[in-house]
């Protein structure tokens, strides 16, 4: 479940990667990605079985309507040639828009995971683990890509953002 739940900060980071970033970025980034994949599953695990089936549909479409925006704002900013983003990655808004949107499905991961007795802490950590492994994996990737890609770079990553957002919300 952890390497599902990381798949999320894999691929949406190489979008975020293709439009440029520093190496101390993806390391802020994917920290507070590995805190978000901690503290989200955990909250959810304490919330329970009651909210699960509330809760489960809600998140995803919260975190897809997020990414779509994201998504559909870089690629009309592209396109315009506007140098806006919808986030700035580097700021700690930024950052923290980018790690709850990957992070969100798994507090109903956790929510489900609640109704279980699993061991808390190791399911916490291996979360926690692979979403910041798998993360700064994704922004490298992208980070190279960006290069070959060139101005274009921005309208693909996205497009990648639209796409995962356009997923979780169908």
């Amino acid at each position: 479940m952890a390497v599902a739940l990381g798949m999320d900060a894999l691929s949406l980071g190489i979008g975020i990667g293709m439009r440029g970033i520093r190496l101390l970025d993806i390391a802020k980034i994917s920290l507070i990605i590995a805190v978000f994949h901690m503290i989200m599953p955990l909250m959810g695990m304490f919330t329970g079985q009651y909210v699960s089936h509330l809760l489960g549909s809600i998140a995803t479409m919260l975190g897809g309507a997020l990414l779509v925006l994201l998504g559909a704002h870089m690629v009309y900013s592209s396109l315009k040639g506007d140098e806006v983003r919808p986030f700035d990655h580097r700021t700690l808004w930024g950052m923290l828009v980018f790690a709850l949107s990957v992070s969100v499905d798994s507090f109903s991961v956790g929510v489900s995971l609640g109704m279980f007795s699993s061991d808390l802490l190791l399911t916490v950590l291996l979360f926690g683990s692979f979403g910041g492994a798998m993360s700064i994996i994704g922004l490298l990737l992208g980070r190279r890509v960006g290069h070959w890609i060139g101005e274009y770079g921005e309208a693909l990553g996205g497009i990648v953002l639209l796409s995962f957002g356009l997923k979780f919300l169908f």
